[in-house]
Order: structure tokens, then C-alpha cells, then sequence
């Protein structure tokens, strides 16, 4: 069935000599991976390639086919080019790392068109962002709201956090409580949007710390989430 879908490039993979799978997140349909066939063979391929970079913002025609794994495409073009993300040393980082989260946390073949929107609307602040050290703190946040896992918070004047249950609690209730540092930035995220991240001033321990925090309620969240490799790229980058 052809049709047209807009898609967000999440990963590739070499496959064989001459293919290339593509795996991304749709409008129309959640994640979908597609089987481009040749594109690594010829200087016309790769040129086809090159729009495939992570995160880039498309529009395709795709000839779909219910129950097939791998889908194919005819034509493609860039929804929204960016300006700096994939020119900018420090955004490069932060596209590559943002790109494995999703590509790990993202699965449902399914359409979800406000997560969607979600990542357009967050790629193309970032895009213009000039101040965006903790970016992909705030960002990781917001998207438990579309993954199911958002904090509660109801009681979010508890002293601890338990990132196993996503409460605020008025106890210490084991190895997976917050306090203190952590539980301060958290707060400080849950009041704050992107037009007034500027305002949230950490230091490199602290945003490191504070990731890691995430990423653990991620891993509790999610049980085949894992720490993405790009983590080490990216604390070297922000240190």
C-alpha cells in the first residue's frame, strides 16, 4: 500500500553488502524499520544516505505492507532542515544520545501522534537553542509523560522521590529513594519548560549525577531499557 508518512530517523545498520535498515519513529504508525536496498553500492545511494542522519525530520512515501518487518520507501524528502544539529559539536552529542534513548525506549507500532509532535517540536527548539547544557535532562523528563511513567506529583513536597513507584513520599523507603541534590533538581524540572531552562544552573557533577538518576528510572520503567553507549560521549562533551 503506498502512502505518505512523516518519520523521525532514529538509528541505522549496514545489513549485507549493499542495504542499509532504517529505523524510525512515524506520524502515522510509531516505530517502523525500513530496508533500503543498494543505497550502499552506488554514489547515487549514498546521497540517499545522507538524509538518513539521526533525528532528521522526513517525509516519505512508503510502500507498506501489513506484517512485514521491514518496510521499503520510494521517495523521501526533509521535512525540517535543521541549522546546527548536526553541525554543532556539543548538539551532535546530544542528538546522538538522545537518538539511542529513543531507538531503545520507543517500540510501539502503533500511532501516537502526540509523542510525535513531542520530538518534532523539542528537536526544532534544540535546533535554535543557544543555551541547551541540560537540555536532554528536561527533555527526558517530559517524555515519561508520553512513555506512561511521568511522576506523580501530588505529594511532590515529600522529602524523598522513589523512583520505583514514581511517588513522593515522606520516608526513606530503600535503595530507590532520592533526596537531597537530586530530589532538588527534580522539583526544579517538573516546575520549569524549555523556555525557561536557562534559569536551571548545574554544574557537570551535578547534571551527570542527575542523568544517571533518570536513566535508572528509565531501566525500572521500562525492562528492556539500557544505558545507552553514547552516555560516556556525552559526559565528556558537557564536563
Amino acid at each position: 500500500m503506498l502512502s505518505k508518512n512523516k518519520v523521525i530517523v532514529l538509528s541505522k545498520l549496514k545489513y549485507r553488502d549493499h542495504d542499509l535498515i532504517v529505523k524510525c519513529y512515524t506520524r502515522n504508525r510509531g516505530t517502523v524499520s525500513y530496508i533500503l536496498r543498494g543505497v550502499l553500492k552506488s554514489k547515487k545511494g549514498n546521497s540517499k544516505v545522507a538524509y538518513f542522519q539521526m533525528l532528521s525530520q522526513l517525509q516519505i512515501d512508503e510502500d507498506y505492507k501489513p506484517n512485514h518487518s521491514l518496510q521499503t520507501i520510494k521517495d523521501i524528502k526533509v521535512e525540517h532542515p535543521y541549522e546546527s544539529l548536526h553541525t554543532n559539536l556539543l548538539k551532535g552529542s546530544i542528538v546522538m544520545f538522545l537518538a539511542e534513548v529513543l531507538s531503545t525506549a520507543l517500540r510501539e507500532e502503533e500511532p501516537n501522534e502526540a509523542l510525535y509532535d513531542y520530538l518534532k517540536n523539542c528537536l526544532l527548539l534544540l535546533d535554535h537553542e543557544t543555551q541547551f547544557s541540560n537540555f536532554h535532562l528536561l527533555f527526558l523528563l517530559q517524555l515519561t509523560r508520553h512513555l506512561g511513567f511521568y511522576p506523580d506529583v501530588s505529594n511532590s513536597s515529600q522529602p524523598y522521590f522513589n523512583l520505583s513507584n514514581g511517588l513522593f513520599e515522606s520516608h526513606n523507603d530503600g535503595v530507590y529513594s532520592i533526596s537531597d541534590e537530586n530530589l532538588s533538581i527534580l522539583k526544579q524540572l517538573l516546575n520549569t519548560n524549555f523556555e525557561g531552562l536557562s534559569n536551571v544552573k548545574l554544574n557537570s557533577k551535578q547534571r551527570q549525577s542527575f542523568l544517571n538518576m533518570l536513566l535508572l528510572y528509565y531501566e525500572l520503567h521500562l525492562g528492556d531499557f539500557r544505558k545507552p553507549k553514547s552516555l560516556i560521549v556525552l559526559n565528556q562533551v558537557f564536563n
